[in-house]
């Protein structure tokens, strides 16, 4: 056998039995398994062909956000082991997200300039567009009430690359009850920020423009069972808006607080450059920052769950504005502050001997990390108090009142270690080992929560590494880990696989189609676009044991 086919044969091998073998052990009071079933590939790498994935259960189709033609994909899904193409829907613009509700599909497409209003289009799932108004700036995310009588849209309101031109964020809500051939500019409320609402002191409001309309960056929502109420995924600033849906009015932002990786559990890998594995607890605070977030119900209470992604603000064009820097970077005239209490008792005790500043600063250590300039720094200005890193590497669970019930802690990140040590923080364009650790590790994305076999279930998506991490939520004090499953074929140097061999890439958006909706009668999908790859993935969703209580 060639030399290049054997490599592919133990890279591979490897990933099967890894994987396979990683799941809840033994005594779990309830497990679920899933197995790839199909994909349709779009055949683009890196073009962020497959983004966001929506389900019709009346034609078993899925509409897929292809950003690199601009369109949705509608692929027929009534044989999930083939899915297969079928037409586009033509948006006219830059769509960003795709929702569907009994026959009626709203897509959110940005403007050219991005800064500029929005718009939310209407189809029928034939593709026949039915209406068109006008939201927000740079239309994130949008989904339908669970009545199906409203669509919320996240209107992010990115500045541009200057920083120039930086549009307010907000959350446009779009009246539907009317019927949709009705629907114009007087059915659309857009809910703008402003200083009447409560805010937690620590919402991080920072940058050139530091105004609260401005600042803040609509990122996702999840809504009450009821639709009254929504949670408004704040990214940047580490927080969450809580919106009264029907008055149409913010009534609570929300800070997530900061987790402090120097407690046992919280512990992450902080270096790119020490040729090894490295979680261990270090002098950060890790922003929580969560991308995509779901809600569910427990005991008549509503709790949310997010994916703790992390970002930055990183506009590079002139003038523009950056609040990411490495660690080492902070040298200059606002330097760490050498008599931190957090990095003294660093010092005190870690288990490398470190016990400096040059030294933690080293590249080898934590010089690398990507951290950011606009917190931390001390009341008089003269160096910076804490080091605070983007994201959570984590998924948690938060009460309505956005206190946390439950943090993942450094889980993620021990569970890819045991499953791929090879690949361990692989970036999702390239095969490569711990080449995240010094930015947001997996970094949690998407998220999908489902009651499926009489029990509640979280499915993040990892968008660099991939694969999908499954955890038992049913009791939201409680969590379990149920199995880690990564469709992805990894590749050691020298070898150049084809697309197809190297599978699902940089998983975007998570969606649970639950079994009365299925196209196989009785059994659950979960289906997962990638936009690294161009993927679109269907996997069977199977109980593997059904022991004590079915609550």
């Amino acid at each position: 056998m060639p030399i290049k086919p054997i490599a592919r044969a133990i890279a591979a091998t490897l990933l099967v039995s890894s994987l396979s073998a990683f799941a809840a052990p033994p005594g779990s009071p309830f497990a679920i398994r899933i197995s790839p079933l199909g994909t349709y590939s779009t055949g683009q790498f890196d073009k962020a062909a497959a983004e966001i994935v929506a389900h019709d259960p009346q034609t078993q189709r899925l509409f897929v956000v292809n950003a690199q033609s601009g369109n949705i994909d509608a692929l027929d899904a009534s044989n999930p082991a083939i899915p297969k193409y079928l037409f586009s829907i033509g948006t006219g613009g830059v769509v960003n997200s795709v929702a569907v509700h009994k026959g009626l599909l709203a897509a959110a497409v940005e403007a050219s300039p991005k800064t500029d209003p929005g718009r939310v289009l209407f189809f029928t799932v034939d593709g026949e567009m039915l209406a068109d108004v006008v939201v927000g700036a740079l239309p994130d995310m949008l989904t339908f009430t669970p009545d199906g009588k409203r669509v919320l849209v996240a209107n992010e309101g990115e500045p541009n690359d200057d920083y120039l031109i930086d549009p307010e964020g907000s959350v446009s809500i779009i009246d539907l009850q009317n019927g949709i051939r009705e629907l114009d500019a007087s059915h659309v409320r857009t809910v703008r920020f402003d200083a009447s609402i409560a805010i937690d002191p620590s919402v991080r409001i920072f940058g050139p423009n530091a105004d609260l309309s401005t600042n803040l960056e609509p990122e996702y929502i999840a809504l009450s069972k009821d639709g009254k109420t929504a949670w408004v995924a704040l990214q940047e600033a580490n927080a969450v808006a809580i919106l009264d849906v029907e008055a149409a009015r913010f009534t609570a932002i929300r800070s997530l607080g900061f987790k402090d990786h120097l407690l046992p559990g919280n512990e992450l890998d902080v270096g790119d450059q020490d040729g090894s594995i490295r979680i261990g607890k270090w002098p950060v605070l890790g922003m929580y920052q969560p991308d995509a977030i779901a809600s569910y119900e427990y005991q008549g209470k509503t709790f949310l769950v997010t994916a703790n992604e992390g970002d930055s603000r990183d506009w590079t064009g002139t003038p523009g504005y950056s609040e990411q820097s490495r660690f080492r970077a902070r040298s200059g005239a606002v330097p760490p502050c050498a008599d931190s209490p957090r990095l003294q008792a660093f010092f005190a005790d870690n288990p490398w001997g470190i016990t400096t500043l040059p030294q933690l600063r080293d590249n080898a250590n934590m010089g690398r990390l990507n951290i950011t300039t606009a917190t931390g720094l001390r009341a008089d200005g003269s160096c910076y108090e804490d080091v605070y890193a983007f994201g959570g590497r984590s998924f948690s669970i938060w009460s309505e009142d956005l206190a946390q019930v439950f943090d993942s802690g450094a889980q993620f990140e021990r569970t890819i270690e045991s499953v791929n040590t090879a690949y361990f923080n692989s970036n999702h364009a390239t095969d490569s080992f711990d080449n995240r650790s010094d930015d947001k590790g997996p970094e949690p994305e998407g998220i999908a929560v489902a009651k499926l076999f009489g029990r509640v279930y979280a499915f993040i998506g990892l968008e660099r590494i991939g694969g999908v991490m499954i955890y038992d939520i049913t009791d939201p004090n409680a969590p379990a880990f149920v199995q880690y499953f990564n469709n992805r074929a990894f590749f050691p140097a020298g070898v150049t696989p084809t697309l197809a061999e190297r599978k699902d890439l940089g998983p975007e958006g998570v969606l649970v189609i639950e079994a009365e909706k299925s196209p196989i009668p009785g059994v659950p999908l979960l289906v997962v676009a990638n936009e690294v790859s161009g993927t679109t993935t269907v996997f069977r969703i199977d109980p593997e044991r059904m022991v004590g209580n079915r609550d």
